[in-house]
């Protein structure tokens, strides 16, 4: 089941918002000393808020990392002396009680849904698909449209493994149709084609067929995936 790496949550936002605040500021100088004096006191007001916000923020994103750092524990001896697991099943039970707590403290936040959709992984690698589903729907409906997009990725492979391919066939066709930052149309159309070729590789082939010139691993893997259907 895929993940989220820590290295993908990263995003410039912040610096997109001062630039826009910049921005504003320049625009709207002469404004800005006119009614100075009265924005003071609400200045200080909201500049508590905003204080009281950004701390929040900042213990959500320890409290993921920390769980994240459970998830990408090894099971055995660390090299490096950190987190290690001696059995799979502690980690599983570990990531399944981190990643819960988080959910339910930080519900509503864009942590609180990381989280569950981490749970609903951790869920689908126990073969637990009917949880793992749950976990996916929520962060598909509740969630930004990048998470929504990768839990729906998920969906799909859960629909296509319980026998509901044809659920599966229309999750990822309406990623190709609207992907995101995290679920690319190639990555879409090319585990689309690859859940398609046991029982129609014709549409498959069809699907893999423009991919294949593309430069880079999407061609790479769109060649290899392609061979392997008219192989069999």
């Amino acid at each position: 089941m895929a993940r989220i790496t820590r290295k993908e949550l990263k995003s410039d936002k912040f610096a997109q918002e001062v630039g826009l605040t910049v921005t504003f500021f320049e625009e709207h100088r002469e404004e800005i000393v006119r009614y100075g004096m009265i924005a003071a006191v609400v200045g200080l007001l909201v500049a508590g808020y905003v204080f009281y916000q950004r701390h929040e923020h900042v213990a959500r994103e320890e409290a993921l990392t920390k769980a994240i750092q459970v998830q990408e524990a090894p099971v055995g001896p660390s090299a490096n002396g950190g987190v290690s697991f001696p059995t799979q099943e502690a980690k599983d039970q570990e990531a399944l009680r981190v990643f819960t707590d988080m959910h339910s403290k930080y519900a509503g936040s864009e942590e609180g849904e990381i989280a569950e959709y981490y749970l609903g992984a951790v869920q689908a690698d126990q073969g637990k698909l009917a949880e793992a589903e749950k976990s996916f729907e929520e962060v598909a409906k509740k969630g930004d449209e990048k998470y929504a997009s990768l839990a729906r990725l998920s969906m799909a492979q859960i629909y296509f493994a319980d026998g509901h391919a044809n659920l599966g066939e229309k999750t990822l066709r309406d990623l190709i149709a609207k992907p995101t930052i995290f679920v690319s149309k190639d990555q879409a159309t090319i585990m689309l084609a690859r859940y398609l070729a046991p029982t129609n590789p014709a549409e498959a082939r069809k699907l893999l067929d423009p991919l294949r010139t593309r430069p880079g691993a999407v061609g790479q893997v769109a060649i290899q995936t392609y061979g392997e259907i008219v192989s069999h």
